[in-house]
């Protein structure tokens, strides 16, 4: 590739990681689009100029491929997502397995893969965590627990590459209306539709607008956490 700084926006297909990668390209960077869909991908790299690249975070053959890039400036660990609102005293095995293979291994395997790319660049990583990162509700045990697990990985991250001139930061976002409750639901409409319902909420592009500036700003600046909620949100 050329001079140009490379980003790579993981779950790049949709949602918040879509508008990060228009975002990126608007500001100029070369966007890998990264995600399961590749068609999706593909579509979306045509219209920005950037890189499809077929990735599932949780295959751990697709995220060596994704290693075969040469540069890597900027990554953007945006895969991620919950299933259900169980009580822990209801938990399914399977969907907390799939939240911690998501949302903390495959932020581990993306970021240990790119890792030599991003050494070489004194590159900036963005983790996408949550406030469920930072605080628990409901039937969130499985969600809450792999998010806080997310921000502890990217703690101790910051810590480790620091004289390394890695940057390392912390974007969590609170209600954002996105496709994330109809995933969480398994598809129920009805349900996903009453999250958003009556309330001001957080759109895709105001988290790409986070990962813009974060990514725009010089070298020698971290901005270790961002908290980013609706003004209606200021309590669960």
């Amino acid at each position: 590739m050329s001079e140009q700084k490379v980003a790579v926006v993981t779950g790049g297909s949709a949602g918040i990681g879509e508008t990060t990668c228009r975002a990126l390209a608007n500001d100029g960077w070369k966007v890998v689009v990264a995600a399961r869909r590749l068609d999706m991908c593909q579509q979306i790299a045509d219209e920005i100029g950037g890189v499809a690249v077929r990735l599932d975070v949780g295959d751990r053959g697709s995220v060596e491929k994704l290693a075969e890039l040469e540069r890597v400036d900027l990554l953007v660990n945006n895969a991620g997502g919950a299933k259900e609102l169980d009580y822990l005293r209801d938990a399914q095995d399977e969907d907390w397995q799939w939240m911690f293979e998501t949302n903390v291994m495959g932020t581990m395997r993306v970021t240990r893969a790119l890792y030599p790319q991003l050494k070489a660049a004194k590159g900036l990583v963005v983790n996408i965590g949550s406030v469920a990162g930072t605080d628990a509700y409901k039937g969130g045990s499985g969600y809450n627990a792999a998010k806080h697990g997310l921000r502890g990985v990217t703690r101790a991250f910051r810590r480790e590459e620091a004289e390394n001139g890695i940057r390392v930061c912390e974007i969590d976002p609170g209600r954002v209306k996105t496709d994330f409750s109809l995933n969480r639901f398994k598809g129920d409409e009805a349900r996903a539709r009453e999250v958003y319902e009556g309330k001001h909420n957080l759109t895709a592009e105001d988290v790409a607008e986070a990962v813009r500036w974060v990514a725009s700003l010089p070298a020698h600046v971290n901005i270790d956490t961002m908290s980013i909620m609706p003004v209606d949100q200021a309590e669960r």
